[in-house]
């Protein structure tokens, strides 16, 4: 599709006003992280490259999507953007002049009232030297407009983005509620910062500089990052401390027109706009990193960010998401996924069983607020759902299928597959056993049964009483003779059980050895 720039221009009345009394917000000093930043110096250890590179770095590098990577040129990213010359008048009369735009106050880091783009678009107009406030702006969502239709994300994120992929195609209309966060424009002057923070729901995001610059500063979201993160955040720390000094390392991206930059999931990052810059981008949830989306979730619940600032319906999404792959699992259709993928899957399904969990156990506001979360045209049984998926992403991964806590082989997976923080329910020192409604596993193909050592013994032994108490006494490794007893019988064989069966990795084999005994006394 061809575009030619813009040409028309706004007729409207310019008044020239004084930005800086609109709204005083905290009075603090817009240059104060700059100051944080003198005689630190920080390296760029990210990587470059080219648009046709990203298909074959997503199949075959195992670390794909934990750094940032710059693609200098937008060749080759399958992306489109809006021509050059664009302006911020002209996204005004694209998008109106009359729509509400949430503009931040960057001394204060707070949302400042009253503003158009209109109004927003005169201030940006305005020489530098008259412009007694510094404003940024970071969240106008485009979809749908005139302007939006002009931007197509690059083919990764649309061959990785949840909502593209597993949000009903027929529940994205524009009268249909549905996230919609692809779609960006974020216009900042010089001397604008937005500071530290985790796109939403730990997101990752795609950002292209349509013209200006932009500087990034970066901390990678280990969870001793995390955590100080989640300390700093919302804390008197947040205005007084340089979060960098908190944390192990930070890392400094320069970004100019033409670059496009891709965050991955729960980077913690600061920004600086040195130059008025134009940037289009968008966020978006994936399959390779689900546990640390959920682990920066945990931090928004923990920290009590507002609602508006939270990922709309991402628990209905990650149903969206649950479902589909357990249709994926149960069609036979030879579904093959990377062992990352699978172990995202895993970690999404534990979210989503303690999602049912709340509608079993929880209170009665909480059972409400969890099933308003339901997509109830696509998961009729959330519990089985959520249980099934579960059984079947383990069972892919090479699970032990009579251990839900094993991993594969036998061995305990640790924390790699499960939720950050997740806690499991545990019956009599066992952890929950799978029990999805009508669902019943794969049989086994064929079992032997082979007995050994059978012997007869007599044993003085009291028979046991009715109440629960003698079953203390009989789960013991074994049983002790007593002197005055009354004489029972023992039989005891030794049994080997053999199991094969099919299963999409291979071949499962159960090898069991067991000691069977059978009681009596003679009745007197």
């Amino acid at each position: 599709m061809t575009l030619k720039a813009p040409a028309r221009k706004s007729a409207r009345k310019r008044t020239q006003r004084d930005y800086a009394n609109l709204d005083s917000g905290l009075g603090s000093d817009p240059n104060r992280w700059l100051r944080m930043l003198e005689n630190k110096e920080y390296e760029d250890p990210f990587r470059r490259m080219q648009g046709t590179e990203l298909d074959l770095w997503l199949e075959e590098d195992d670390s794909a999507m934990k750094e940032p990577i710059i693609i200098e040129e937008p060749d080759g990213l399958g992306m489109q953007m809006p021509p050059e010359g664009l302006t911020v008048e002209h996204v005004a009369e694209y998008i109106g002049e009359d729509t509400p735009v949430e503009v931040i106050d960057v001394a204060s880091q707070s949302t400042a009232p009253g503003w158009n783009l209109g109004k927003w678009a005169d201030y940006v107009e305005l020489d530098p030297s008259k412009r007694e406030k510094i404003y940024n702006v970071i969240s106008l969502e485009i979809s749908g407009s005139e302007l939006g239709n002009m931007i197509l994300p690059p083919k990764i994120v649309r061959d990785l983005d949840w909502v593209e992929n597993f949000w009903p195609s027929t529940k994205k209309s524009k009268q249909n509620v549905y996230p919609k966060v692809q779609l960006y424009c974020l216009m900042g002057v010089a001397k604008a910062w937005t500071d530290w923070h985790i796109d939403f729901a730990g997101s990752s995001v795609y950002y292209h500089i349509h013209h200006g610059a932009k500087v990034f500063y970066f901390i990678r979201p280990t969870p001793a990052n995390l955590a100080a993160y989640e300390k700093w955040s919302g804390s008197e720390l947040q205005y007084q401390t340089w979060l960098g000094d908190m944390c192990d390392e930070v890392f400094k991206v320069e970004l100019s027109a033409g670059n496009t930059m891709i965050i991955p999931t729960g980077w913690i990052h600061a920004v600086y706009t040195p130059v008025d810059t134009l940037v289009f981008g968008g966020n978006f949830l994936h399959s390779y990193e689900v546990a640390t989306q959920l682990r920066v979730r945990e931090i928004e619940v923990a920290t009590q960010v507002p609602k508006k600032f939270t990922f709309p319906m991402f628990t209905k999404l990650c149903w969206y998401v649950g479902d589909k792959y357990l249709r994926d699992f149960k069609s036979g259709s030879g579904l093959t996924l990377s062992q990352r993928v699978l172990n995202g899957v895993l970690a999404l399904s534990e979210f989503l069983v303690s999602e049912a969990r709340i509608l079993e156990t929880g209170s009665e506001q909480a059972k409400k607020e969890a099933k308003e979360q339901i997509p109830s045209d696509r998961v009729k049984d959330a519990s089985s759902v959520a249980r099934e998926l579960r059984w079947r992403v383990k069972q892919a991964l090479g699970y032990d299928s009579e251990d839900e806590g094993s991993g594969p082989n036998g061995k305990s997976r640790g924390s790699t597959a499960a939720v950050a923080g997740s806690k499991r329910r545990r019956v009599d020192g066992h952890e929950e056993t799978p029990h999805f409604k009508n669902f019943k596993p794969k049989p086994w193909d064929a079992m032997a049964v082979a007995k050994e050592d059978e012997k007869e013994d007599v044993v003085k032994v009291p028979q046991p009483g009715d109440g629960e108490e003698w079953t203390q006494r009989w789960t013991g490794e074994s049983m002790v003779p007593m002197a005055d007893g009354p004489d029972a019988t023992v039989k005891t064989r030794r049994e080997i059980v053999v199991k094969v069966r099919r299963t999409m990795r291979g071949i499962e084999r159960q090898r069991i050895e067991r000691t069977v005994e059978d009681w009596t006394w003679d009745e007197k």
